[in-house]
């Protein structure tokens, strides 16, 4: 392993067996090399913990942590990024799968623009068999040097949170708080990062999302459910009521406005960018929520799908389509 890579990916990862080889196997096939795996088990009672020293004997790139108990989604998160040693960090997903190229564009893109915050790509969805069910380019103007705008745009979509798991400048991740454990910290997390600069997405199809009920975040619909997933030390119902969980989202927003260095006149208007997005969002949790989906979001459209991963990413060249 190289004693200072550049690149830190941290995996956290909880009972993940079903799909962590072929996440690993993509992680380790990619074309560039310079980075460390780290992966921070949660406690896991399945045979992550086997699979996980099985590579870790395989490649000296991992570096492998067990917790002795299971300190929830979002302290595991942080735990993995507090152990990086790279320029770069990126999170990645114990059920997803990434295209060999990935890490390649995105680091070159991160040397080629030294302004830019994060790289990432287009992320299509597949379903727990590998099938791509949805893959749509990325729609949102996070590109532009205008920080309000960036906000705006994303405040208009926020499936982008998928941002979070692109390639992040280290030394930007650490000016921002870390992952909490209220409603949707992965939004917030990617809201205060881009107020910190712009992002860049390839145009490709390089990251692939698994979609598929027993996902945590579908497997979780109700918000303080999904909150006591993310901590534990959130289970107590008196001191964290979902009303609470809610409140500290939206101020995570506020927050992140008043701590990003802006100028004076783009902080009033990402203030009143968010004032208009909260009236819609008050307005939208009031209308009853389409049933295939507990986020309330609209389902995806099937289609021909413009990309295959078995042409893309490791460790897939086998496994039957």
């Amino acid at each position: 392993m190289t004693a200072s890579p550049r690149l830190s990916i941290g995996l956290p990862v909880y009972n993940g067996e079903r799909f962590l080889v072929e996440s690993l196997d993509s992680l380790l096939g990619q074309s560039y090399e310079d980075f460390e795996l780290i992966i921070s088990d949660n406690a896991s009672t399945d045979a992550t913990t086997e699979i996980c020293r099985r590579y870790g004997r395989q490649d000296s790139r991992i570096r492998y942590f067990r917790q002795p108990s299971n300190i929830g989604l979002s302290p595991n998160h942080n735990f993995v990024f507090e152990q990086s040693r790279g320029e770069f960090f990126k999170w990645a997903a114990a059920d997803d799968l990434y295209a060999r190229d990935l890490l390649k564009y995105c680091v070159e893109a991160l040397d080629e623009y030294p302004d830019i915050a994060l790289a990432h790509c287009w992320t299509a969805m597949i379903d727990s068999s590998g099938n791509v069910t949805e893959a749509a380019k990325y729609p949102l103007a996070t590109d532009v040097p205008s920080a309000p705008e960036r906000l705006r745009s994303f405040l208009s979509c926020k499936t982008a949170a998928c941002d979070m798991y692109g390639v992040i400048r280290a030394e930007v991740m650490r000016q921002v708080s870390p992952l909490e454990s209220y409603h949707h910290p992965d939004v917030i997390i990617v809201a205060r990062l881009l107020l910190h600069g712009s992002f860049y997405q390839a145009p490709d199809w390089l990251t692939f999302r698994r979609d598929y009920p027993e996902r945590a975040y579908l497997a979780h619909p109700k918000v303080r459910i999904r909150c006591v997933n993310n901590d534990p030390r959130r289970s107590n119902r008196l001191k964290h009521p979902a009303a609470r969980m809610l409140a500290e989202y939206i101020w995570g927003y506020v927050s992140a406005i008043r701590d990003a260095p802006l100028s004076p006149a783009d902080r009033r208007e990402c203030y009143r960018h968010l004032a208009h997005w909260m009236t819609g969002w008050a307005v939208n949790r009031a209308r009853p929520r389409r049933p295939w989906d507990p986020s309330g979001e609209p389902a995806p459209v099937p289609g021909h799908s413009p990309v295959s991963i078995h042409a893309v990413v490791a460790g897939q060249e086998g496994r039957p389509s």
